[in-house]
């Protein structure tokens, strides 16, 4: 007996901005680029690949590139593709409540 299986696809499951914004959320909380990176391209995905790179003033296979497993993107690209998804980036205090090292001024 064989059975059938459906491929998982996380982008379909961010289908509400509330979602979308949760996630990318995650992601940049968590401090891993790979995952922000990762997070980016899903939405980007759930969005359409196609209409974000239009937005962000990309070609489509260099948001792929950019946003795929081995991608690099630069900040600025990353800016563009957070613009393009109608969000901002903000910050705010750690949760951990530590401060950072006063740097020494020479």
């Amino acid at each position: 007996m064989v059975t059938k299986t459906t491929r998982f696809d996380a982008a379909d499951y961010l289908d509400t901005e509330k979602r979308q914004i949760a996630y990318i959320a995650a992601a940049l909380e968590s401090g891993d680029a790979d995952f922000v990176r990762d997070a980016l391209g899903l939405v980007a995905r759930a969005h359409g690949m196609a209409g974000i790179a239009k937005k962000a003033g990309l070609n489509r296979e260099s948001l792929y590139k950019a946003l795929g497993e081995t991608g690099n993107p630069e900040f600025g690209t990353v800016m563009r593709i957070v613009q393009a998804l109608g969000l901002t980036l903000s910050a705010r205090p750690a949760a951990s409540g530590r401060t950072p090292k006063p740097r020494r001024v020479a």
